[in-house]
């Protein structure tokens, strides 16, 4: 019955749930705060600048870039065409793309 009544509305580009932010969309121009959660981009062509603490960073989609302040545990990004950098912390890197040839940019720039 929640899911009939809800039909037709439109969901942000922009949600959050347990402390997990996600911003599915095309050609998106956003900041947002991670607050300590996730950060799941998807989509094609998002420019998002992520402030805070971001737990982890995964990417999915084609020519999205993600600058973060500061990341805990890791990016993974898929697909291909894709820009994961970080300022600070020490994550894990791991380019899913890579593996299927299609290489993707994943490392630190200057805070």
């Amino acid at each position: 019955m929640l899911a009939a009544a809800l039909s037709g509305i439109a969901l942000p580009a922009t949600a959050q749930a347990n402390n997990d932010l996600h911003v599915t969309s095309v050609g998106a121009k956003q900041t947002v705060d991670c607050a300590g959660g996730t950060l799941f981009v998807n989509g094609a062509s998002n420019n998002i600048t992520a402030l805070g603490d971001c737990w982890a960073v995964t990417i999915q989609g084609s020519g999205n870039t993600v600058v973060a302040d500061h990341v805990i545990h890791d990016i993974t990004v898929y697909g291909w065409d894709q820009t994961a950098y970080f300022k600070n912390g020490n994550p894990a890197l791991i380019d899913r793309g890579r593996e299927l040839g299609m290489p993707n940019r994943l490392g630190r720039v200057p805070a």
